[in-house]
């Protein structure tokens, strides 16, 4: 996200005083709930959705993620970059490449 746009979405929170609501806990349920919202938008056929639908379930999910990581006070870039280093190391290409099996069974 750029700077920008995390700008926005803190203007947002901040314009209606709903940091009061978003304890981390609060958040990461918020996750869930627009995470299963997009999950719906593919529910009866995995061919058919409309795409316009799925951006904004995966909005909804990603401007509760950038509130988490404001209510942590991480960055999201770190802790994303972070997480790939330990992706990388745990299927490397050679042993993961065209392979969907989980890390310990490579």
């Amino acid at each position: 996200m750029t700077e920008q746009t995390i700008a926005r979405i803190r203007k947002f929170t901040e314009d209606r005083d709903w940091d009061q609501f978003h304890a981390p806990v609060h958040l990461a349920k918020s996750i869930v709930i627009e995470a299963a919202e997009l999950l719906e938008c593919f529910q009866w056929d995995d061919d058919k959705y409309d795409v316009e639908h799925v951006k904004e379930e995966l909005a909804d999910v990603m401007v509760y993620c950038q509130n988490l990581a404001d209510k942590l006070g991480v960055e999201p870039d770190e802790i994303i970059n972070k997480k790939m280093d330990q992706n990388e190391a745990k299927y490397p290409v050679e042993k993961a490449k065209g392979n969907s099996a989980k890390y310990n069974e490579l």
